[in-house]
């Protein structure tokens, strides 16, 4: 990866307070310090007093700009670069928000491809997700060609719908607006970083860790996926960024957690609590939850992988950077 290409130059980061724009901006941040790579980074973000926290010592390397990704006015900045990491990621905001939830991904990308288009960026990249291919039933690998089964009239289903629209919005002005684009398809990410109130099942299973509850299991737990950790996730996207392709989707994940959620939460029960702690099966009616239906989304990350991107973190060091960083964050 020759990410000297980063230097000098100015990068849009949407969705910056989220846990992936954040750890993009920190490892930013850290290349500023330690190279003086001279990037100048342009956070776009709802809440500036949790920005200025999050990023207190970034002193100018940052530059705010604050409001709704579907109508912020970026005219007035020259970038060579757009991440755009901001969606909604919660579950349940899924089924209680499902047109708030389609119109942030739709109109907001949109919006930002304009910006692109008529600024003649180097490239934009999309971060998409694991979902837009359905809820695969076996354990076959799946490639950036693999089919979906999604059904659309599932309420839940706004969020995985929406992320495929806007990646063929992206490949749209591609084509006809010859805009440098982009696409990777992330697996479920954590690390540090992850909040504590987190609602996503990881969260909970450091939460149980830490506060020495059993994990209780709202279903039996069947579902399979791979998993990836944060900083794995950021050289991913610099690996791409960085890279003279163009136009393409790259799934990102490593492939080695594969694994269903009850497995993994044997795993923490057994292999990183330090306390007594147990998995219990509780199942009840899940629907307004907003879980996913059960799948096997085991994914093939050969194509990104020939760009020369490798994972370094395993399922355990997830949990455990996950958990110190939660800790920590409950003293600050």
């Amino acid at each position: 990866m020759d990410d000297s290409k980063l230097d000098n130059s100015t990068i849009i980061v949407t969705g910056a307070t989220g846990l992936l724009g954040k750890n993009i901006i920190n490892t930013l941040l850290r290349r500023n310090r330690e190279r003086n790579s001279k990037i100048q980074i342009i956070a776009v973000v709802r809440n500036r007093e949790k920005a200025e926290q999050i990023f207190k010592h970034a002193g100018k390397d940052i530059i705010y700009a604050v409001g709704d990704i579907r109508t912020i006015d970026l005219d007035h900045y020259e970038a060579d670069y757009i991440i755009h990491a901001a969606s909604q990621t919660s579950s349940r905001g899924f089924v209680e928000h499902p047109v708030e939830t389609i119109s942030v991904a739709v109109d907001g990308t949109r919006h930002l491809l304009e910006y692109a288009r008529t600024h003649r960026i180097r490239q934009f990249l999309y971060l998409s997700t694991m979902e837009v291919y359905g809820t695969p039933q076996t354990d076959d690998k799946i490639d950036e060609q693999h089919s979906t089964n999604l059904d659309a009239m599932k309420v839940r289903t706004c969020y995985p719908e929406s992320k495929r629209m806007c990646e063929n919005i992206c490949a749209s002005y591609a084509a006809e607006y010859q805009v440098p684009i982009n696409v990777l398809r992330l697996t479920q990410t954590f690390g540090p970083g992850v909040e504590y109130n987190d609602g996503r099942v990881f969260a909970e299973f450091a939460r149980c860790c830490i506060e020495g509850r059993d994990i209780i299991l709202k279903t039996k737990g069947e579902t399979k996926r791979c998993y990836l950790h944060v900083a794995d996730a950021v050289d991913a996207v610099l690996t791409v960024m960085t890279s003279d392709v163009a136009g393409e989707a790259y799934n990102v994940a490593n492939e080695e957690t594969y694994c269903s959620i009850y497995e993994m939460a044997v795993m923490v029960t057994d292999r990183i609590a330090n306390r007594n702690i147990n998995v219990k099966i509780e199942e009840e009616d899940n629907t307004s939850s907003g879980f996913a239906p059960t799948l096997h989304m085991n994914l093939d990350t050969s194509k990104l992988r020939a760009l020369g991107w490798v994972p370094r973190y395993g399922l355990e060091t997830m949990y455990t950077d996950m958990i110190e960083s939660m800790q920590n964050s409950t003293m600050e």
